[in-house]
């Protein structure tokens, strides 16, 4: 009964194709797509007959189905060559030439029994053969079926995508058929009979699409491209399990299943190791873009990722400086990186990095020379290339650090240049695959550098607006407390008087004269030196004694915290009195602040011949390297809970002004140690003297 059902299917089917051929011969064309569709149409019409007149395992029918199968391939494959003529079009090819050979293989091994004299276990093998092929065929056709698809222009999806749904469920269902026929080592007839309505199901999508099918306009992208490849690989692979296996089990032998199934395991347990492999899946991609690709990136692909890394960030995303690194690292599939910026002493710090955490990176990662190399060469420095120079045979050898050439991690510095000026550099983590940069990458990168410095110069010019704005309000706010001050200043003067005036005790009037004089002295003070700050201009730096400054700053805050003096001799420094004073108070205050209550904050004075320094030492709670490296010297930033955090942004301002420099050392719960360095003023009488000798 099913015989008789597959017969009637198969013969539907045939007049089906045949009529769909008649009526597009009627139609006429002269291209080549069309006179393909007209000989597989005719082909398919054929084999279906031959189905039903011989039955579906018989020679006739095989070899019809071969015929029909390399039409149907004809048909795609000139669809292909209607597209934009591009030379990656090649591997492509070939793969259709492979399919081809394989179809005229079957067809010879088909005849072969007819030529030659084979026995009953040459024609089992023969068949088992022949399953085998069918299903390499089927595989490597619906690979072509899907490369053809998504190789479309999308506005010419719409004219291939029923003929290709069609060919996809045709192979399909044949993929499955000759695999049950292997695995089972017997035809499964349901399958073969129900193959004819499958085919007769589908002649009329065949026909809608043969309607509305003119022209077609197609191209290779680089995704479909290694899309197709994947689907060919993942084929492959199940066709050489199948072909391992099926040739142990020809030669035989008391171990065969075990070695069969040790076979099948360790490729399985292989493919499991090696796909979800981030190294592996990045060699994977080098090998396709350099065998298969004139150029290694889809620029379309890689500029839309890009873009949506920096400009489109989730709810919970990475802030902006880890977002830069890792829309560069991702070009060249680095797994990380880090963003260096311009210091104030023109090298570059640390400001953020992406996953790479084994990096030891100084607080100061880069000196002066580097910056201005970058900044006028714009050169993107390939590290593993001058780890094979000497300093003295490679000019930007030595402007690199020491460190970045120790760290075998770090594989090149990409400059970020907005409008001629080094916004950062972001040092990329070596690649996955150890290769090396090429032109290619280094146009891309030098591109994605200067978009990113665009974002990088837009976010520091926003964020000194802000400073801005906020220095604003705490001005504001200052102004009302000097106010404020100035009315409490002219109260306990006019008190003064009156208890000068009235009061009848002398004892008690000498001692109430004395208080509130010195009440208004030191508010006096306070307004003067606030007033001076910010509209007075700072005096030249001259001879200071640092034991003197240092002494007096110890004994005015004794009453409220215990501090050491540490002071031997009485070295002289170069500083404006008044700025230093006020400088160091703030960083004493800070100490103070952050020590616990019995804990002494320690001042001490260092004669380092050309400089003095003065250490201000605290045992308290400390502070990380990354808030150091990051938030310490920028206003408003604070670790003390109500901090307006301005104090060591105002101190380095202040010295800094005075040509000095301030250092911090901290580690969490250790405390920190602030370092003022100022010129002594011994060596600059010293080298004034030199300079004025004739």
């Amino acid at each position: 009964m099913i015989a008789l059902f597959g017969e009637w299917v198969h013969a539907a089917a045939a007049i089906l194709f045949g009529a769909l051929c008649v009526w597009q011969l009627r139609r006429g064309g002269s291209t080549g797509p069309h006179r393909a569709l007209v000989a597989a149409l005719a082909l398919s019409a054929g084999w279906g007959f031959t189905v039903a007149a011989t039955g579906a395992t018989s020679m006739s029918a095989e070899l019809t189905e071969n015929l029909r199968n390399l039409a149907w391939l004809g048909f795609m494959f000139l669809l292909l060559r209607q597209g934009r003529r591009d030379h990656r079009r090649l591997s492509v090819s070939i793969l259709y030439a492979v399919l081809s050979l394989i179809g005229l293989g079957m067809i010879a091994i088909d005849l072969a029994p007819l030529l030659v004299s084979i026995d009953a276990a040459g024609l089992e093998a023969v068949r088992l053969s022949l399953l085998v092929l069918h299903m390499i065929m089927a595989i490597g056709a619906l690979v072509l079926v899907h490369n053809l698809y998504t190789a479309a222009a999308p506005e010419a999806r719409w004219g291939i995508r029923l003929p290709m749904i069609a060919l996809g469920v045709m192979w399909t269902y044949d993929l499955n058929l000759y695999t049950l026929a292997w695995l089972a080592r017997d035809w499964p007839v349901e399958l073969l009979a129900m193959r004819g309505l499958v085919m007769a199901m589908l002649a009329p999508i065949f026909g809608l699409a043969a309607r509305r099918n003119d022209q077609w306009q197609m191209r290779l992208s680089r995704t479909v491209a290694f899309q197709s490849f994947s689907l060919a690989a993942i084929g492959g692979y199940l066709v050489a399990v199948v072909l391992v296996t099926n040739a142990l089990n020809w030669l035989g032998g008391d171990y065969v299943r075990i070695i069969q199934v040790v076979f099948v395991v360790g490729t399985a347990v292989a493919a499991l190791v090696l796909l979800p492999s981030a190294r592996f899946r990045a060699w994977f991609n080098v090998k396709i873009a350099k065998h298969f690709f004139a150029h290694r990136y889809d620029y379309r692909e890689e500029w839309l990722r890009f873009t949506d890394t920096l400009g489109r960030p989730a709810e919970h995303a990475a802030p902006l400086d880890q977002r830069i690194v890792k829309a560069v690292a991702d070009i060249t599939d680095s797994p990380g990186g880090m963003l260096l910026v311009p210091a104030d002493d023109g090298g570059m710090v640390p400001q953020a990095r992406m996953n790479w955490r084994t990096a030891e990176v100084p607080l100061r990662a880069a000196g002066a020379d580097l910056v201005h190399h970058l900044e006028t060469t714009g050169r993107i420095i390939e590290l593993d290339a001058l780890r094979l120079t000497s300093d003295g045979d490679d000019a930007e050898a030595a402007l690199v650090p020491e460190w970045m050439l120790a760290e075998t991690g770090a594989w090149a510095i990409v400059p970020l240049l907005h409008f001629n000026r080094l916004q950062g550099a972001v040092l990329l983590e070596r690649s996955r695959v150890a290769r090396k940069l090429d032109w290619e990458d280094f146009d891309l990168l030098r591109l994605a550098g200067r978009q990113v410095a665009s974002y990088l110069a837009e976010a520091r010019g926003e964020e000194a607006l802000n400073d801005a704005r906020r220095f604003d309000e705490f001005n504001r706010r200052f102004a009302f407390i000097m106010h404020d001050i100035k009315n409490l200043v002219s109260q306990l003067s006019l008190v003064a008087r009156n208890a000068e005036r009235h009061a009848d005790n002398p004892e008690f009037r000498a001692d109430m004269v004395a208080t509130l004089q010195s009440s208004v002295g030191k508010m006096n003070d306070l307004l003067a030196r606030l007033s001076q700050h910010n509209k007075g201009r700072p005096e030249e730096p001259r001879p200071v004694s640092a034991a003197r400054i240092v002494e007096a700053l110890a004994s005015a805050r004794r009453s409220q915290h215990p501090v050491v003096a540490m002071v031997s001799g009485d070295p002289m420094l170069l500083a404006d009195p008044a700025r230093l004073e006020q400088a160091l108070a703030h960083l004493l205050q800070n100490a103070v602040d952050a020590s616990p209550p019995n804990e002494p904050v320690t001042l001490k004075v260092v004669d380092r011949g050309e400089e003095v320094a003065i250490e201000v030492r605290d045992m308290g709670t400390g502070m990380s390297a990354e808030f150091i490296r990051a938030n310490l010297f920028k206003p408003f930033a604070s670790t003390k809970e109500g901090g307006f955090g301005v104090g060591a942004f105002e101190a380095r301002a202040l010295v800094t002004a005075m040509g000095g420099r301030v250092d911090v050392e901290s580690l969490e719960g250790q405390g920190s140690v602030f370092t003022v360095t100022l010129p002594a003023a011994a060596a600059q009488s010293k080298h004034q003297e030199l300079l004025e000798t004739p």
